[in-house]
């Protein structure tokens, strides 16, 4: 980080005026965000905002040593401007992003194509990159599954059973979340935000109450908060526990896969004992939460928890014993570390990478301020890799969870929050269990949403996974595609 960069210093869960936020032409934008990245920064999110015909664009960088985060935005402009992908690719989706809902080109870009959904001019869906030669051949997969999950397309490039090259096309279930935010916040925003992936409820409605809260200028009382991080960490173990159990499904070790799914379950319903919603809804509101957790179902939960999580640590265990599992788990869709920094990669997939990169210690906010962990790491970047995390992060988080519920802070629940600022921007970053989470906020001068940006942390890992594949047999893609476990709706927005 430098002094002299042309970005505005926030720390997590904050807002600044707009008249803070230095400007800049757009090809200046560009060139200073790819200086601070080449210094180490990273790419949080790169969004456009409507001015009459024209566009402002807003880069949010991550400080991840420093615990900063830097904001800045372009002058309103149209047409092209140069590309920042060919620079760094962590910023490709980004820009088609940006291209596909604003129509301002990034020049040079290598592959512009729609992200979600049809764009002016943009190639049609059915455009994927191809992969000529001899005994080179096309396999398609999806948007219908085998399985019952989420609709999305995957284009393999095949020489025989190796993969030269996968492209992802997702947008099968956008549904305009982002657009709906404009001119809010309304009476459906929370209920929208809980559900922009179901599966990470918690997560999201953390990452808005946060935005919220800092656009009004006020601080969720400390018992709101330490209930968010415990919700947060359930969520966490429910997901992760139920990941290793799908691993193991998917390479046929049916004693874990057939014990995580019960075992997912019962810390679903630790949640639910919160707050009467095994996801979890309902519980984070902007100031606060809706509802406590007196000392009683404290003690209840922390028994239960205690008991579970030895349950799971004996089930898992099995996974490291067998040969069988070792063996098709190892250096199958393998991500080497620069590539995983290269793309951007955040959560899981970036620490089984080697990456040390987890916002509950490089920007903690809320109770993590308080109550840190120690950040789960691992250097191969393969299936073994990203399963091992998951064990690792189900162990630490449980160990913290048992340790806050002893006795967590006493006062208020929640606190009043007036209405968003005017012309002020807020950014929130929440680690969920699959990663990074960033909430963006842009008003206007009525206080009201002009722009309301969410990046999942699937938006940065899909092109992981597409990586991972190259040079794998094909038949490896279900056990790759599970253990990055990624969301579509997510994704799609």
């Amino acid at each position: 980080m430098k002094g002299s960069s042309p970005f505005a210093w926030m720390v997590n869960g904050t807002a600044t005026a707009l008249s803070c936020v230095p400007e800049c032409g757009m090809t200046d934008l560009v060139e200073a965000t790819a200086k601070e990245l080449d210094r180490g920064a990273r790419l949080c999110a790169w969004f456009g905002v409507a001015e009459g015909p024209k566009t402002r664009v807003v880069a949010v960088l991550a400080y991840d040593a420093d615990g900063v985060l830097g904001v800045a935005w372009s002058s309103p402009f149209r047409g092209a401007y140069p590309c920042l992908t060919v620079r760094h690719p962590q910023a490709h989706l980004f820009e088609r992003e940006l291209w596909e809902q604003f129509g301002v080109e990034p020049a040079g870009h290598p592959w512009l194509k729609s992200v979600r959904r049809m764009g002016p001019g943009a190639p049609l869906q059915g455009t994927f990159f191809q992969v000529e030669g001899a005994e080179v051949h096309e396999v398609g997969v999806g948007p219908v599954h085998a399985g019952i999950i989420e609709p999305g397309h995957f284009r393999f490039q095949c020489f025989g059973e190796e993969v030269l090259h996968l492209e992802i096309a997702l947008g099968y279930q956008y549904r305009g979340v982002e657009e709906a935010q404009v001119g809010g916040p309304h009476g459906r925003t929370l209920w929208q935000m809980e559900t922009v992936a179901g599966d990470t409820t918690v997560g999201h409605a953390t990452a808005y109450a946060m935005v919220r809260e800092a656009l009004s200028g006020v601080e969720a009382p400390l018992r709101a908060q330490w209930l968010r991080a415990v919700a947060l960490e359930l969520e966490r173990l429910a997901n992760h526990t139920g990941d290793l159990g799908a691993l193991a499904g998917d390479v046929a070790f049916l004693p874990t896969a057939a014990a995580c799914g019960r075992l997912r379950g019962e810390f679903l319903n630790l949640t639910a004992l919160i707050c009467g919603n095994r996801f979890g809804r309902g519980l984070v509101r902007p100031g606060g939460c809706r509802w406590d957790l007196e000392p009683e179902r404290s003690a209840a939960l922390r028994k239960k928890l205690a008991g579970v999580l030895e349950e799971v640590a004996e089930v898992v265990g099995w996974l490291w014993e067998a040969n069988s599992v070792r063996a098709r788990f190892q250096g199958t869709g393998r991500l080497e570390l620069t590539q995983a920094r290269s793309l951007g990669l955040v959560g899981v997939a970036a620490r089984a990478s080697g990456l040390v990169r987890d916002v509950r210690f490089d920007h903690p906010a809320g109770w993590y301020r308080f109550a840190q962990l120690p950040v789960a790491v691992w250097p191969d970047g393969d299936v073994y890799g990203r399963a091992k995390i998951r064990d690792l992060e189900i162990q630490r988080s449980g160990a913290l969870l048992l340790q806050q519920l002893e006795a967590g802070p006493e006062g208020e629940l929640k606190t009043e929050v007036g209405p968003p600022g005017p012309d002020a921007v807020a950014v929130a970053l929440v680690e969920g269990w699959r990663g990074e989470i960033c909430h963006v906020a842009v008003t206007g001068p009525d206080g009201r949403f002009r722009r309301y940006k969410i990046v999942d942390p699937s938006f940065h890992n899909w092109t992981g996974l597409a990586m991972a594949m190259r040079g794998q047999a094909i038949s490896d893609f279900p056990l790759c595609n599970k253990s990055f476990n990624l969301s579509y709706c997510g994704f799609d927005l």
